[in-house]
């Protein structure tokens, strides 16, 4: 395999190191599903991202993503990642909007002045979650029923279920125990009494992973939960990552009857990988 241009972008944060970082290999398409997996395990990131020659006559480019474990059909922060690498590296667009081919389909990504945004894909898994599950979570945080007053699913291909909170400075302070929970992706919120509508954390059970600094698919299922049912306005904001000194912040927009989940993409490191 040839050289291949690699960058990081910091996304859903302006600040330095302040936003949940991804890594881009551009121009992947001779990698095979091998090689993918044992670079996303070297980095050692959240997820790791190819970008490959579109299938899809519609797509501006195809991308795959690799988390150390495995691969996903869908993931926020690295969609916008993704896009502002192949951007700042001289992708043009043929529409209005960019247009992102990966697994779960095609995802429109608006281009603005300061941040990117991508459609809330639609809920595979909607409703409210199975008690038993709700028991053997709260155990794992140490909470009790009576602070949680909804659990739902907002799985759009990532698995995300979500308990939401009535007070944020409880929910910054748990340090919950997950290894029980086998990989189940599990999304907290609770109204915030900082500069954003609502603070929100997110893990994967199970010992793999630490707490993820932002998350775009998880405050995608969320956004289309909250404004179904009419819980929220149709524009607010997310803040993510502060039990874990981050400071991310998603933007969260309802237009013509679609959701936009935008933020700040910044490169970090611009380079080339050898193989």
């Amino acid at each position: 395999m040839s050289p291949k241009r690699f960058t990081q972008v910091d996304v859903f944060s302006a600040e330095p190191f302040r936003g949940n970082p991804v890594a881009v290999v551009h121009g992947a398409d001779d990698f095979s599903d091998a090689d993918m997996a044992a670079l996303a395990r070297w980095t050692n990131l959240s997820e790791t991202c190819f970008l490959l020659e579109p299938r899809d006559p519609r797509a501006d480019y195809r991308v795959r993503f690799f988390s150390s474990l495995r691969e996903m059909p869908f993931a926020g922060h690295p969609t916008l990642g993704t896009c502002h690498a192949w951007l700042s590296a001289g992708g043009v667009r043929r529409g209005a909007t960019v247009t992102q081919e990966c697994a779960i389909g095609l995802v429109p990504v608006r281009v603005g002045d300061d941040k990117l945004a991508f459609e809330a894909p639609p809920l595979v898994q909607t409703g409210a979650v199975d008690e038993a599950l709700i028991e053997r979570i709260l155990t794992a945080f140490g909470l009790r029923r009576n602070e949680v007053h909804h659990a739902e699913w907002v799985d759009n291909g990532a698995g995300w279920l979500v308990l939401m909170l009535n007070d944020d400075a409880r929910l910054l302070a748990l340090t919950p125990d997950l290894a029980s929970l086998h990989g189940l992706p599990i999304g907290l919120i609770a109204p915030s009494q900082g500069d954003a509508a609502y603070e929100v954390r997110a893990f994967v059970g199970g010992d793999a992973m630490p707490e993820d600094p932002a998350t775009g698919s998880l405050n995608a299922g969320i956004a289309r939960w909250l404004i179904d049912t009419g819980m929220a306005p149709s524009s607010f904001t997310i803040a993510q990552g502060t039990a874990i000194s981050r400071k991310c912040r998603i933007h969260v927009q309802a237009l013509d009857g679609q959701i936009w989940i935008g933020g700040a993409c910044v490169t970090r490191v611009d380079g080339v990988l050898h193989t």
